[in-house]
């Protein structure tokens, strides 16, 4: 008998496999274009204040109106910033990687979200703005290479560690499917909990399709240990949820417990602070994942559009024990 669950779920595997393989090779055919990638930080930093028109007419849309002109020029000298810059080219001497990866990127969205224009991409320094390290505007893209300098880089001390951790150059790629994915994941229909969840387990499951060979701890923004700590006490959360009646909960703090970024989630047990944040999230991933792979026929707009009652109650979820 084992033998025979064995053979079929070998034979699962082979079946998911080759799908994989043949969606590859169509999204490997897929045109998109030369990739334009602008080094802004460069052109900035390496300027001088008498430069300042010639770069305004260049990139108009990084120089908002109501600042006068002292305000770059003040950038431009700022020590700190020059510093900042130079160890951002330490870091990213070329953008032949980042090059490549956005193609590979782009090929995939191109794939699923055909009508989508290769966008230019625009390298800067945002001064350590952590909610806006990548913005996806259509035909722009902004990166902000000053915080991919690596989690332990001297620049970051003052970030807590949960946050630092995303500071990688791995992370840059799902900062930009999160950036893409503002507007096409329709927002939750009501307040509860289970919403939230899903919100975001599209979200990531979006990144499962666009960057598939991308390691879930970096989808995710997770350590290795922080994600082998989610699979391994999947069943535990599940059942704290249910029993806790959490799904259609509308309690204000419920986000901030499992949802928002945070060092650790609050089941209010002894394992909290083993654990990652966002838990939640990473549970409704799993929801996700279970009702793509029960549905067949649901496409990936047609997921991005659904709700999250209509996912739930079609997953046939069941967490691994």
């Amino acid at each position: 008998m084992k033998k025979y669950i064995l053979f079929i779920a070998l034979g699962l595997l082979a079946l998911s496999c080759k799908k994989e393989n043949a969606v590859e090779e169509k999204v490997a055919s897929v045109k998109v274009g030369n990739i334009d990638i602008e080094r802004f930080d460069d052109a900035f930093y390496n300027s001088k204040p008498e430069d300042l028109p010639k770069l305004k007419q260049r990139f108009p849309y990084l120089f908002p109106a109501g600042n006068e002109d002292t305000v770059w020029t003040n950038k431009i000298k700022n020590p700190l910033l020059q510093q900042l810059h130079q160890e951002v080219d330490k870091k990213f001497p070329d953008t032949k990687k980042l090059g490549q990866d956005v193609y590979d990127l782009m090929q995939h969205i191109r794939y699923y979200y055909p009508q989508t224009p290769t966008p230019k991409v625009i390298t800067l320094i945002s001064e350590m703005d952590y909610e806006n390290r990548a913005i996806y505007a259509d035909t722009l893209v902004l990166l902000s290479l000053d915080l991919y300098l690596g989690k332990n880089h001297r620049f970051y001390v003052d970030f807590p560690t949960y946050q630092r951790q995303e500071f990688e150059p791995t992370q840059i790629m799902p900062d930009l499917v999160s950036a893409f994915s503002y507007g096409r994941i329709a927002p939750p229909r009501d307040r509860t909990l289970l919403s939230l969840m899903i919100y975001y387990g599209k979200e990531l499951y979006l990144k499962d399709m666009l960057l598939p060979d991308t390691p879930d701890h970096n989808k995710i923004g997770y350590t290795k240990e922080q994600l082998d700590w989610a699979n391994l006490n999947e069943d535990e959360m599940w059942r704290y949820f249910v029993e806790n009646k959490l799904f259609y909960s509308t309690d204000i703090k419920l986000p901030g417990r499992f949802i928002n970024p945070a060092p650790f989630s609050k089941f209010y047990l002894g394992f909290d602070n083993e654990s990652p944040g966002r838990t939640g999230q990473w549970l409704g991933w799993q929801i996700v994942r279970a009702y793509m792979q029960n549905n067949k026929g649901v496409t990936l707009q047609q997921l991005m559009g659904t709700d999250a009652k209509t996912i739930f109650e079609n997953s046939k979820y069941k967490p691994k024990k």
